[in-house]
């Protein structure tokens, strides 16, 4: 089954429930037993070029976040990098993003990708917004399972 447009519409209803400028979906893509992210899906993007863009894990606001398996918050981007720094986070530059916040996206247990939602105006990404974000992440997008696991 070709999930693509489920993808593609299950985040277009994400940033309609978020009021956010962008919402951008990371998948992972094993790359010779190296793991990179794209970001595949989005909406509100201003720039084609941000789909171009391949992010190793740790690298970048999506790498952190796969890597961490945590989400992030980015009130006001200007406080959270430099200008001169922006380089290493592409999607902040070509989107023009001043807030944003990022959360891991689940699937049996690993961290299968990043689901991010941002705006282009400092401090409109809030906590209660970014936990709306993790809890939709987790409601089943495409075949994702949204299942956190542990070991013990």
């Amino acid at each position: 089954m070709d999930y693509t447009k489920e993808y593609q519409l299950q985040i277009e209803k994400i940033r309609e429930a978020l009021g956010c400028d962008i919402i951008a979906l990371a998948l992972v893509e094993p790359a010779e037993n190296l793991h990179v992210l794209k970001w595949q899906y989005i909406s509100g993007n201003i720039s084609e070029r941000i789909k171009k863009v391949v992010l190793q894990s740790g690298k970048g606001i999506a790498g952190g976040v796969f890597k961490n398996g945590k989400p992030i918050l980015v009130a006001d981007v200007e406080k959270f990098a430099a200008k001169a720094d922006l380089f290493n986070y592409p999607i902040l530059k070509l989107e023009n993003l001043k807030s944003i916040g990022a959360a891991p996206l689940w699937h049996s247990g690993r961290v299968v990708g990043v689901l991010l939602g941002g705006f282009r105006e400092p401090h409109l990404m809030t906590p209660e917004r970014l936990q709306l974000l993790i809890s939709m992440s987790k409601s089943d997008i495409g075949t994702l399972d949204g299942k956190e696991l542990m070991w013990n």
